[in-house]
C-alpha cells in the first residue's frame, strides 16, 4: 500500500470527496403553488424512524414552500433523467411550473399533500420534525413516513454530484457482505 503524496487544498471544494449521497429532486406544495428543485446536499440521520437531513439554500423557492407547508417529497432520479435533473437545479423561482416545463408527470402522494414525481425511480413521502437548525444552517430535518421504491432493477444507476459542474454516475455494485458488517458504517 503506498502513501499519497498531498498538496494544500480550497476548503470550500472539499465537497467533492465527501458528498453523500446520490443527486435528488425535492418537490413541494403550499396553498396550490408547487416546485421542484434538484438537490445534493442530504444525509441519513437515523433508521427507526427513518430520518433524512437536508440543506436548502433559503433563497430557493423551494425552501419557502417547504417552510410552511412542512412536507416534501424526496424523489431519487436514474441517469437517465440526467437532463432533466440539470434543467430544475437550473431554473429558479415560482414563475414557471417544472413539472409542465420539463416533462415530469406530478403523482399523488398518499401522507403528504407534494407530488411525487412519477419518473423517479423511488419517492420518499416527508413530513418536517424538527425546524431548529433551518434559520442558521438551511438543515431541514424530515421524517420519511412512505416510500415507493420501484422493484426492478435492485441498484438503480443514480449521480452523484462531485462540485464544479461533475458528475458521478453509480457504477458496478460489489458484495462484501460476508466480510463487512453493516451495522458498523
Amino acid at each position: 500500500m503506498r502513501a499519497y503524496t498531498k498538496k494544500s487544498f480550497p476548503l470550500t471544494k472539499i465537497r467533492r470527496f465527501i458528498e453523500p449521497g446520490p443527486i435528488v429532486m425535492v418537490s413541494s406544495s403550499h396553498k396550490g403553488e408547487r416546485d421542484i428543485m434538484t438537490l445534493g446536499w442530504h444525509m441519513m440521520l437515523g433508521f427507526e424512524p427513518a430520518m433524512v437531513g437536508c440543506y436548502i439554500w433559503d433563497q430557493n423557492h423551494s425552501f419557502s414552500l417547504i417552510r410552511r407547508s412542512r412536507e416534501c417529497v424526496i424523489n431519487l432520479p436514474t441517469f437517465d433523467l440526467v437532463d432533466k435533473v440539470i434543467g430544475v437545479g437550473n431554473t429558479h423561482g415560482g414563475d414557471v411550473d417544472k413539472f409542465e416545463q420539463f416533462g415530469l408527470t406530478a403523482a399523488n402522494a398518499s401522507k403528504v399533500d407534494a407530488p411525487l414525481i412519477a419518473e423517479c425511480y423511488a419517492n420518499f413521502e416527508c413530513k418536517l420534525v424538527d425546524k431548529s437548525r433551518i434559520n442558521r444552517y438551511g438543515l431541514f430535518v424530515f421524517e420519511v413516513v412512505k416510500a415507493h421504491v420501484a422493484t426492478s432493477p435492485r441498484y438503480p444507476t443514480t449521480m452523484h454530484y462531485r462540485g464544479d459542474g461533475v458528475f458521478m454516475i453509480s457504477g458496478p455494485n460489489r458484495s462484501y457482505r460476508r466480510r463487512f458488517k453493516p451495522v458498523n458504517l
